[in-house]
């Protein structure tokens, strides 16, 4: 199992001709640019919003998303359940866009999250809730957008435009929204201080290349990523890029739920992936993987405590819920690569379109 506490595995990049050239390469390298441009920006709309959530804290948070921004808007349910305490749940955009079902009036918070801000079933949502009196939260990256002119309190993301059609920067900004609204929400003076130091905490992941891809999963078929907690949102980032920009089975678990029957198909050469915080979810993935690889499975975990490049994770984040930032912005660079390896083109992933529009 590669998971030693000291590992430096700087020296194993394995990269292909032109890798570093795509457009998933370089939008995923502006990330810290995107991230020190959303909270530098968003500095007086994140204190309307706190004053406005302080003074009138909802009932229920609700988020609604699609896709990486429903994998960061699960990583905003982490850090509000248990920074703020207040039951957050997911929307399902087809109750008000096929079903047209009415919204009952409450004090319902509701967070949007999305690239474009276009999609009729994420609108259609929105509009449902703000009808029977929600406050609209919107983090998204065209403040032209139609759910940009819907929301009460718009962070808009800063990204700048995204031209590849796996989203990397914007993923990593609304990440960092989320962390922001929690921490500036919950008062957390220690991760409010971490974020100001997270722009230059991220260029320092980028390059530490900790799993080694490209020869770890050049003739892969079928893969599980395993996360838990702040983790688990990244884990299923990680899966669906290792399914749009490779060709990859990869199917994403917490490190709890993988134990409740998937973990049967788990033997000899079936590969994991794990993202192991150094909160004590992370000693869940840990547990997990040791298991996984008692049978043989090739594991590759990327651990807060572990050194990669001389670098800990955890320490560069400054505080345990920014560590799914580094962790993703690692792995990025090496699933390019990957993607080039296997003879695939993470511009353009096969029968996907950038702004997918759903009803």
């Amino acid at each position: 199992m590669q998971c030693g506490l000291e590992m430096d595995r700087s020296d194993e990049r394995i990269t292909p001709d032109g890798a570093a050239a795509t457009l998933m390469a370089h939008e995923a390298a502006s990330a810290p640019d995107a991230v020190r441009a959303f909270l530098s920006r968003n500095a007086t709309a994140l204190a309307a919003l706190t004053a406005d959530l302080r003074n009138a804290p909802p009932s229920v948070v609700v988020t609604c998303a699609r896709g990486s921004s429903d994998h960061a808007a699960l990583y905003l349910k982490y850090l509000i359940e248990t920074q703020i305490g207040i039951p957050v749940a997911s929307a399902a955009p087809s109750v008000s866009s096929v079903y047209a079902a009415k919204i009952l009036p409450g004090s319902a918070l509701v967070i949007a999250i999305s690239q474009s801000g276009r999609s009729p079933d994420l609108l259609s949502t929105v509009a449902a809730y703000k009808q029977a009196g929600a406050r609209i939260v919107a983090l998204v990256n065209d403040e032209t957008s139609p759910l940009a002119a819907a929301a009460d309190h718009l962070l808009p993301l800063y990204a700048g435009p995204e031209n590849s059609v796996a989203a990397t920067k914007s993923y990593i900004a609304s990440l960092a929204g989320a962390a922001a609204i929690a921490a500036h929400w919950s008062g957390d003076e220690r991760m409010v201080s971490a974020l100001d130091t997270l722009p230059e905490a991220l260029s320092l992941a980028h390059d530490l290349a900790p799993f080694g891809l490209v020869s770890a999963l050049a003739d892969a078929r079928n893969l599980f990523v395993i996360g838990r907690g702040f983790g688990f949102a990244i884990a299923q980032e990680s899966a669906l890029k290792l399914k749009e920009t490779c060709g990859l089975h990869a199917e994403a678990y917490s490190a709890a739920e993988v134990r409740h029957g998937p973990m049967a198909i788990v033997d000899a050469g079936f590969p994991i992936l794990a993202y192991a915080g150094s909160d004590a979810s992370g000693d869940s993935v840990r547990e997990a993987v040791s298991e996984f690889a008692l049978r043989g499975a090739p594991v590759f975990l990327l651990d807060a405590l572990a050194v990669y490049g001389g670098h800990s994770l955890q320490k560069l984040a400054g505080h345990p819920a920014l560590e799914p930032l580094l962790m993703i912005q690692a792995f990025y660079p090496e699933v390019n690569a990957l993607s080039l390896a296997r003879g695939f083109d993470p511009d353009k992933p096969a029968h996907l379109r950038k702004v997918t529009q759903t009803r």
